[in-house]
């Protein structure tokens, strides 16, 4: 009797699936960690930002022209710009600050600030996440922080 070398194909099927099961399982997650990678733009921009006008306030006892374009030499320039998020200082006066990082792109509904005493939030957060309003900046799609 004559023995045939191969695969069947129900084992072929079987591959598939199991294939076709991973993927469904892996890829969704793949795409959550980058979008969660991308939120340390935000949040190190933010940090370096506020590091930097207390920076100004130690030394000048006022936040009012601390907050400079990005790319000049000021004390504390603004981070540049990326892909996903856009950084401005909407509000700024003698005793408080407001440094907002808004995403766009991707990253598009997400928006985290910071102001004086660390005080840190999420106005908004991405389609699938919750967390908008936290006074934290919400890291993963549950809201936490």
């Amino acid at each position: 009797m004559e023995r045939h070398n191969g695969f069947t194909l129900i084992e072929l099927m079987i591959v598939v699936a199991v294939i076709g099961i991973l993927a469904a399982i892996a890829l969704p997650n793949y795409s959550e960690y980058v979008l969660r990678s991308k939120i340390s733009e935000a949040v190190s921009g933010l940090s370096q930002m506020a590091t930097k006008l207390e920076q100004h306030y130690q030394d000048n006892r006022d936040y009012t022209g601390a907050c400079a374009a990005a790319g000049t030499a000021a004390v504390a320039a603004l981070p540049p710009d990326t892909s996903n998020f856009v950084f401005a200082c909407p509000t700024l006066n003698a005793a408080a600050y407001v440094v907002t990082a808004t995403g766009q792109g991707k990253m598009n509904g997400f928006v985290y600030r910071i102001e004086p005493n660390n005080v840190k939030t999420t106005t908004s957060v991405g389609a699938g996440w919750a967390g908008a309003g936290s006074s934290c900046w919400v890291l993963n799609k549950g809201g936490g922080c």
